[in-house]
């Protein structure tokens, strides 16, 4: 018999709780930049269907069509001018606060250039619906990797707790002044717009019910993959690991769903 084993099973579980943390890590770094690049192109397609796009993104198209910028470094440029707020909110950013800076932005520059524009409304209207709901796999792919708000949401979620306001009011006060400024600008506002303001928040729910980690055997109850959002391996269910006051407003962006 092999020294190495030990009796029973027990050499089994002497090897894989070191190889787990990794694993884990690198799961959830391809969660992260999957959902942002995926993010990125769901808003090109829906800047390609041309029916209305996002509060956010009506903006972010208004400042690129007075500017020259393409849109995807308007959203680069907006997301940093963002975060730089989070210095007097005393907001912490993480991994995917950073991430989501960068590559949302460069996802959507990069879709935009490899697809064409489509003339008809046939094929527009169901692009834009696709692209909803891509939207909401995206944030649903983003959330539950763990690594941080994007710069939007932690404006939101400083804001709600320096002013004591609910952060669906807070939410709804900041989206409402960038889609009206957007739309002084220029930018697209339509059906799109609206399908997008009903919808995205039901399709991010579901999907991060879809994609969430589920629990370790260690946090016990036997739960598989259909586990809550919230269940990381060897925490308890809706704790992340490392959970504290940093990671507070990710767990409320859990119960407000916004763009990550």
């Amino acid at each position: 018999m092999s020294a190495s084993r030990g009796s029973g099973d027990s050499g089994g579980f002497a090897v894989r709780p070191g190889r787990r943390l990794p694993d884990r890590l690198a799961r959830r770094l391809v969660r992260l930049y999957a959902g942002l690049v995926l993010y990125g192109a769901s808003l090109a397609l829906m800047v390609r269907a041309d029916l209305g796009l996002g509060p956010w993104d009506v903006f972010h198209q208004g400042v690129s069509g007075h500017t020259g910028l393409t849109i995807g470094t308007v959203v680069i440029i907006t997301g940093a001018a963002v975060l730089l707020l989070w210095i007097p909110l005393r907001e912490r950013p993480g991994l995917g606060t950073v991430s989501n800076v960068v590559v949302v932005g460069l996802a959507m520059d990069a879709t935009l250039a490899l697809l064409p524009e489509p003339g008809a409304l046939a094929v527009r209207a169901p692009l834009l619906v696709g692209a909803v709901v891509l939207n909401g796999a995206a944030t649903g792919l983003y959330i539950t990797a763990r690594f941080g708000p994007g710069p939007r949401d932690g404006l939101m979620t400083g804001l709600h707790r320096v002013t004591g306001h609910s952060v669906r009011l807070v939410r709804t006060g900041i989206e409402v002044v960038a889609l009206a400024t957007g739309f002084l600008l220029g930018g697209t506002v339509g059906a799109g717009t609206v399908l997008y303001a009903l919808a995205i928040g039901p399709l991010s729910q579901f999907f991060l019910r879809i994609f969430g980690t589920p629990p370790s055997p260690r946090a016990g109850g036997g739960r598989g993959e259909g586990g809550s959002a919230g269940d990381g391996p060897g925490e308890a269910p809706g704790e992340a690991p490392g959970d504290g006051p940093a990671d507070r407003p990710q767990r409320r962006l859990r119960r407000v769903i916004l763009r990550p």
